[in-house]
């Protein structure tokens, strides 16, 4: 009796913490519609075809532009664009090391800050080399089908520089940059999706296994659907699903695939009954910090060029940032009796997540307006879903990536501006990008889990886990 009345009481629990975290994205949607023409409303003025270019290049007919990589000539490279581009790659990587790196190694118990670290630097080094092989090629390459790219761009075969004869190659998709500058720009976001998947797990994945989940994950998951988004062949991007720097791609995917993998591997060894508060708020903080920081490149950069379109990005992902920052502090605040420095720094995150599909779409009211839904929503789905439901999402890859990225992308539909973007958002194509990628990649993460479990084993052993993964992965310990 007694249990059936727990079960009972924890349905209601689940029931209501879904129901509010639905009512509140919600209302936020319906308010969003009214708003929209205040929110983004610009001058016909204010919006010219092509920056710095004469009109009569807006009218040229969209099947001129290449449709897959080619040689130009040296002169056809942009100084501007390759310098800030070169930057952005730069920042994007320091997003991984020592951002995220450090934004998790400060949430673990001391048992497992180096191994957390670990995960973050063995990521950057596995995904790098698969990038080279193959990666590239079938992510941002035409392929014989809407689905995957092709092989011709396999061990970067074709990505040239070419000395005497004055000649380079450029993607089709940056055609101002060299093609190796463009090529290892988006490596990097290559390299942070999978190395955000591993909060979910966080302390309690064997080493081995992470690896193999990882580079199988890059292959399977990542590059299909970034093909998919971002390739203008692949078929999300046929149906005009916006997403300008990822929060299709890398956020909803790596969230998705973390709560795969926390209900795969189950709890932590003695969650609810041991002290799992984070050992290092300090290394949280500047490991948040430098994602901010690093975030310009990752929201700016995927501009592509030094232009207007970088600049209003950046000036959307800043603002978009500190609000989201502030609603999740004032809803803790609210909640809790104390503003947290731990929530601060995830209602951070939680804004450069969503503003993420929107930030060269949208102006700043509407980056305002993406932050507060941002960060009451993550805070949220990171507290009261997560315990009523009962999944041991450690460092809440789910509850901000994946979350964060579905109210950024589904506010992308609702506010994108024509003016800025130069095309129409529509919630309904966004709402099949979404859906998209959470069914194909929470089914072929489970599957690729399940593949390892069956052949290396997922988790460590009891004793391994209360040891901590420091010792018991990499022999090594912090004193």
């Amino acid at each position: 009796m007694q249990v059936d009345q727990h079960l009972h009481k924890r349905g209601r629990g689940v029931a209501r913490a879904l129901a509010g975290a639905l009512v509140t994205l919600l209302l936020i949607m319906v308010i969003m519609g009214p708003v929209c023409t205040w929110a983004e409303e610009a001058p016909a003025a204010a919006a010219p075809a092509a920056e710095g270019a004469p009109e009569a290049a807006a009218a040229a007919p969209a099947a001129s532009a290449p449709t897959e990589p080619q040689l130009v000539k040296f002169s056809d490279i942009n100084s501007g664009d390759t310098a800030w581009m070169l930057t952005s790659t730069a920042l994007v990587l320091m997003m991984t090391i020592p951002g995220l790196a450090l934004f998790y190694g400060g949430m673990v118990r001391k048992k497992n800050v180096l191994a957390t670290l670990m995960q973050s630097f063995a990521i950057t080094c596995l995904v790098t080399l698969l990038w080279w092989a193959v990666g590239y090629s079938i992510a941002f390459t035409p392929g014989s089908t809407a689905y995957l790219g092709g092989f011709g761009r396999a061990f970067f075969d074709g990505v040239v520089y070419q000395h005497d004869a004055s000649k380079l190659s450029v993607s089709h998709l940056g055609l101002t940059i060299p093609e190796t500058v463009y090529a290892m720009f988006q490596l990097t976001f290559a390299i942070i999706t999978p190395a955000l998947i591993c909060g979910a797990f966080a302390e309690r994945m064997k080493f081995s296994a992470m690896l193999w989940f990882m580079g199988l994950w890059l292959l399977v998951v990542y590059c299909p659907i970034a093909h998919w988004v971002w390739e203008p062949s692949g078929w999300l991007a046929a149906k005009g699903v916006l997403d300008f720097a990822g929060g299709t791609v890398v956020h909803i995917n790596a969230g998705i695939a973390g709560l795969a993998s926390a209900l795969m591997l189950g709890k932590r060894t003695g969650l609810g009954k041991e002290s799992m508060a984070p050992h290092n708020l300090t290394l949280t903080v500047i490991g948040a910090s430098l994602l901010w920081v690093g975030w310009f490149g990752f929201n700016a950069g995927s501009a592509v060029a030094s232009d207007g379109r970088a600049g209003m990005a950046f000036a959307a992902t800043q603002i978009a940032t500190a609000t989201a920052a502030l609603a999740w502090m004032f809803t803790e605040w609210f909640a809790k009796g104390k503003p947290s420095v731990l929530g601060i720094a995830s209602g951070a995150v939680a804004g450069l997540v969503a503003i993420t599909p929107a930030s060269g779409f949208v102006g700043p009211n509407a980056a305002v307006l993406i932050g507060i839904a941002a960060g009451i929503v993550c805070y949220i789905s990171s507290t009261a879903v997560k315990r009523a439901l009962g999944y041991d999402d450690s460092l809440d890859a789910f509850g901000v990536h994946c979350i964060g990225g579905i109210v950024g992308a589904l506010l992308t539909g609702v506010l994108a501006s024509k003016e800025i973007s130069g095309s129409d958002g529509s919630l309904v194509t966004q709402l099949i990008g979404v859906a998209s990628t959470l069914i194909y990649g929470f089914i072929m993460s489970t599957i690729i889990l399940k593949v390892v479990d069956m052949t290396i084993g997922l988790r460590v052993s009891v004793d391994q886990e209360r040891e901590g993964l420091d010792i018991s992965q990499h022999g090594e310990s912090i004193e």
